[in-house]
This record gives structure tokens, sequence and C-alpha cells, in this order.
């Protein structure tokens, strides 16, 4: 697994710009796509928590980019919020409507979550390896589904 990168305050850490490449892989089919583009994770200000202050509400992040499967690139999008957990390392992770996805527990920077699905389970691994680059892998399976999802995540940085 390599070295890990644990991470006192996680929504602190996630805070920014990442760049993000994700290779999507069907295991049943052999077909491979790939997603690349940007992740925004932004002061979540929705009234109903705290000050505004950064990780009283959390954060929204805003995946944007393009993906290619079987030789098509089409835009692509997701939205997701990430709520102050149960300690400053930990956050409850939901989708855009509020729906709970998963925890994430980054303080000793590796992290496994499971989302039942339907008739699917999402089983996601979270690797944090330095300051400005962490990954996930989820591994999809189910009657419809054998899919492995890999996103690696780096820090953009502001121009000087």
């Amino acid at each position: 697994m390599g070295e890990l990168w644990p991470v006192p305050d996680v929504l602190a850490y996630l805070a920014g710009r990442w760049r993000t490449e994700r290779s999507v892989r069907d295991l049943a089919s052999g077909l491979e796509g790939r997603f690349e583009g940007v992740t925004s994770f932004d002061r979540l200000d929705d009234g109903r928590l705290g000050d505004g202050k950064l990780g009283e509400g959390g954060l929204i992040s805003r995946e944007s980019g393009d993906f290619t499967w079987r030789g098509v690139t089409r835009p692509a999008e997701r939205t997701l919020r990430y709520e102050p957990g149960s300690g400053p390392g930990r956050a409850d992770v939901r989708f855009a409507d509020g729906r709970p996805f998963h925890g994430l527990d980054l303080t000793t920077g590796h992290h496994v979550a499971d989302h039942p699905c339907a008739a699917d389970l999402y089983r996601g691994e979270f690797t944090v390896r330095g300051p400005d680059r962490w990954r996930t892998v989820w591994r999809v399976g189910g009657p419809a589904k054998d899919l492995l999802l890999t996103t690696d995540y780096l820090r953009e940085t502001p121009e000087a």
C-alpha cells in the first residue's frame, strides 16, 4: 500500500482544487474508460450549520471534466457534500440531495467504506499519499455491475 499520510482535519485537507484522473474498468467485458477533470472542494454555506467558517458547515465537492468510454468523449460532472463527522479527521459524505453515501475517516491516512446501492455493493478505499496527493479505488459488484474505478487527485496550486 505504500506510505500513508495521516490527516488530522479532513475538511481542511480536502479544501481547494484538485486535478482529477479516473480510470474505469469493466471487469466483465474488459472495456476501459477514462475521466479527466477537476474537483473543487468549496465551503458549504447552506445556512443549516454554524457561522460559515471552514469545517463547520462542511464542503461541497464539484467534479467536472470529460469522460471517454468506447471512443466517445462527453462532459461529466458530480456533486457531493462533505459534512463534519464525529471528529476533525472524519466526515459524512452525502449525495448532492443530502442522502447518505458513506463515512470517511482519514486520521490514519487510509479508510475503507461500503455503500449498498440496490443489488450492488460499492466498496471504496481511500489512501492519502501526502499533503497534495490522494487516491480512491471503488470496486462495484452486483448482478449487473463488475467495475473498478481508480481516481487520483493532485492538488492544484495557485500560480505565483
